[in-house]
């Protein structure tokens, strides 16, 4: 999968002025425009509060618009069932080894352990854990609970995966590493993936879109596509382009902050 070929994929979801209030008055978007192809690496990145993890959310299921309408361009036009959801906190069971806590989706399936195993093990060696199965929360580092989360989100096989600043609370170093390999799982799983983040060179280097929220209440402002091609590496971070890309979508939020 390259960015090359990201404007002949057919669509997968559509949002067209979408709004979200809450029961207490507080308006969290309003007028949300975007479409999403399959197969997309999109990003969305905005101020504090704009209504990224709201929209997110929303793509999921987890809550409803207050108005506009969300699309899906699947055979029935429903939901995928499997949307994978990967948080901020990893939000791993502590009394659980990391064998039960990538079980819990297919658990709540009915699926028993022992007729699931070969699947989270798979799981698991994607995520470079294969060998940490049976260690607990408290023994992991930041980053390896982070790969549990995702192998957790992974263990469904979903089509769509949705990421809410997963890697904001790890150090610069690790956070790079953990993005190089999710781009590597998503050039070889091919999902269609939304990443909401706060950082703008981390944007830059996973997407092959970003979308540029405003301040509250919350709506797309501006686009800006990445045309970096696949894989990228180190050598992408330090070439005139990242620096030019970066530039550009900083230069959007800004005039979003603004307006």
């Amino acid at each position: 999968m390259t960015s090359a070929d990201a404007p002949t994929r057919p669509p997968l979801l559509t949002l067209t002025g979408v709004a979200k209030t809450y029961d207490g008055g507080t308006v969290a978007l309003s007028g949300v425009d975007a479409d999403i192809r399959r197969g997309d690496f999109v990003s969305l990145v905005g101020p504090s509060g704009c209504g990224k993890s709201t929209l997110l959310r929303i793509v999921a299921g987890l809550i409803a618009p207050s108005a506009g309408d969300v699309r899906w361009h699947t055979a029935d036009g429903a939901r995928p069932a499997d949307i994978g959801f990967v948080f901020q906190d990893a939000t791993l069971m502590p009394w659980a080894s990391v064998l039960d806590n990538v079980h819990l989706p297919l658990k709540l399936r009915g699926v028993a352990l022992e007729k699931a195993k070969p699947q989270l093990m798979d799981a698991l060696a994607r995520v470079g854990l294969a060998d940490f199965s049976g260690a607990f929360p408290r023994e992991l580092s930041g980053c390896m609970k982070m790969r549990v989360s995702l192998a957790r989100a992974l263990v469904t096989e979903p089509p769509v995966l949705l990421m809410d600043e997963p890697f904001a609370a790890l150090d610069e170093f690790t956070r790079e590493k953990l993005d190089d390999d999710l781009l590597e799982l998503w050039r070889r799983q091919r999902w269609t993936v939304i990443f909401v983040t706060h950082s703008i060179y981390e944007s830059v280097y996973l997407s092959e879109r970003v979308l540029v929220m405003g301040a509250r209440p919350g709506r797309v402002l501006d686009e800006v596509a990445i045309g970096a091609p696949h894989p990228r590496g180190p050598a992408f971070r330090r070439s005139h382009d990242y620096v030019d890309y970066c530039a550009a979508v900083s230069a959007a939020l800004r005039d979003g902050v603004l307006a």
